[in-house]
């Protein structure tokens, strides 16, 4: 029996579930086997003859809607059957008619039994796509120019379809995200020894600013030049001298320099997130910051500054507090920056007549966000305080307005050595 008339047979007598594909074979029961690429009896009306695999997959297929056949049999590579032949078809496989113009059985058969088939398999997979490639194309378009066509005898009309699910059951994508994702004669071992490379190196050189910090922290800071930091030529002695920088009323005491910020969370600085926005160029916002230090509030804060447009820039360390009650009288020497709250009660009981008096000794600064209103600046804006915006969003930005900060600040202490 040959592999048209077998299918018909089975579909007939209702046992089509006992035809399966079993590897590169489509069996039959325990009755017959044939290869899945074996040409049948039945010819399109585009001159090939239909595969076994395409009227087994066609059959059982068949409650679909046309278009979602051809998707499905493209997602299964099975080569579809076509519009014009789909009625035909179907009424010959299932007994209605017993004969159509498209069989033609002068064509040798080899049916074979159940063992006897195993022996002489077709090609399965890929190498029988590739033989019915160019049938699977024309096939598909010929699906599409059938579809403008009304058969006459209850078929699907073009009325009854839709055109772009049409058009997009003949595409055949050349590349899908899984083939894009196979990058054939491609070593990524190059790209991972550079990434950790990088990274050997970025920790190498934050290990060396943390100990340049500690350097820098345990002794005396001097000014130089540059501002504050170590002395430039006069190297370091076994037991190295404070140095004094007279400012215009007033001076800077001994010891690490001392920046305040204020206590209250309504502003954009504080005690939590200062580290990182000095340090780092990133802002934190003060709420998340207390939630990852639970809650811990520290009494002091030791900032280095890490980057500058100055390559050779050396580390300098600054205590940043927020408790300005807590200092003493000779503490009060050393403190070069504050930052601003925009409140006249900030500055209650500081050792200063005015504004005027603690911005002419103390660097001020006042941060914002960019698009806050102009009234948030308001009295801020009557002081010789510098504004710092920064991005609400955009953290990209922080680093910029970090870095002016330290500018205003090495600027105002040279100004201040040399007067």
């Amino acid at each position: 029996m040959d592999p048209l008339s077998a299918l018909r047979d089975f579909t007939i007598r209702g046992e089509l579930e006992k035809v399966a594909q079993v590897g590169n074979e489509v069996r039959f029961g325990g009755d017959y086997a044939f290869p899945c690429s074996i040409e049948t009896a039945y010819r399109s009306k585009q001159g090939n003859l239909y595969t076994l695999q395409t009227l087994v997959y066609f059959i059982k297929n068949y409650s679909l809607k046309h278009t979602e056949y051809i998707q499905s049999a493209r997602a299964n590579r099975v080569p579809a059957v076509t519009l014009p032949d789909r009625k035909p078809l179907f009424e010959y496989l299932t007994g209605k008619i017993d004969s159509a113009d498209q069989i033609e059985f002068h064509l040798p058969q080899n049916p074979s039994a159940l063992d006897a088939s195993r022996k002489e398999t077709a090609p399965f997979g890929d190498d029988a796509m590739r033989n019915n490639n160019s049938s699977y194309i024309n096939n598909n378009i010929a699906t599409v120019a059938a579809a403008a066509v009304d058969d006459g005898n209850g078929g699907e009309s073009f009325e009854n379809l839709d055109y772009i699910s049409m058009i997009r059951a003949v595409e055949r994508p050349l590349k899908d995200r899984e083939a894009l994702l196979e990058c054939k004669n491609t070593d990524f071992y190059s790209v991972l020894v550079s990434s950790t490379r990088r990274e050997e190196e970025r920790q190498r050189i934050e290990s060396h600013q943390r100990k340049d910090g500690l350097v820098a922290k345990n002794r005396l800071m001097g000014v130089d030049e540059r501002g504050m930091g170590y002395g430039g030529d006069e190297g370091f002695e076994a037991t190295p001298k404070p140095k004094m920088l007279q400012l215009k009323g007033g001076k800077i005491g001994e010891g690490v320099p001392i920046i305040l910020v204020p206590s209250a969370f309504q502003t954009l600085l504080t005690i939590y997130n200062v580290k990182e926005f000095l340090e780092d160029g990133v802002y934190i916002p003060t709420d998340v910051k207390v939630k990852s230090m639970n809650g811990v509030r520290p009494e002091c804060v030791t900032v280095q500054k890490k980057f500058s447009r100055d390559r050779d820039q050396v580390v300098k360390a600054y205590e940043v507090r927020d408790k300005p009650a807590a200092l003493k009288p000779e503490d009060w020497d050393r403190v070069v920056a504050v930052f601003v709250l925009g409140k006249e009660w900030q500055f209650k009981d500081w050792p200063f007549k005015d504004h005027v008096e603690i911005f002419n000794k103390i660097i001020g600064f006042f941060m914002r966000f960019e698009d806050d209103s102009v009234e948030s600046a308001k009295i801020v804006k009557q002081w010789n305080v510098k504004i710092i915006s920064i991005s609400k969003n955009k953290r990209h930005q922080d680093r910029a307005a970090a870095l002016e900060v330290w500018d205003r600040l090495e600027e105002f202490v040279r100004s201040r050595s040399h007067s």
